[in-house]
């Protein structure tokens, strides 16, 4: 994964992050030397959401074929949660 100073990114602008996705689907901000955040193209974001939403399904999917769900009314269901810490 490529690697954008803070210090090039303040001088060369989104240029220096065009520059380091060239290669990449996403490169590191590193300040003061530490990597502190990621950037990436529009298109790998979709996709790594996509990838989230898609094991949430499978989750649920799991979830309801285990039969760890509940069926309850509204009342019910609001009662229950206001008794969770």
């Amino acid at each position: 994964m490529s690697s954008i100073s803070a210090n090039h990114l303040k001088t060369q602008g989104v240029s220096a992050i065009a520059e380091a996705l060239a290669d990449a689907p996403e490169a590191m901000v590193s300040v003061r030397g530490k990597d502190r955040f990621v950037v990436m193209n529009i298109e790998h974001y979709h996709y790594l959401r996509e990838c989230e939403l898609s094991a949430a399904l499978a989750e649920s999917q799991a979830d309801m074929a285990a039969g760890r769900f509940v069926t309850e009314s509204v009342d019910a269901h609001m009662k229950r949660l206001a008794k969770l810490p």
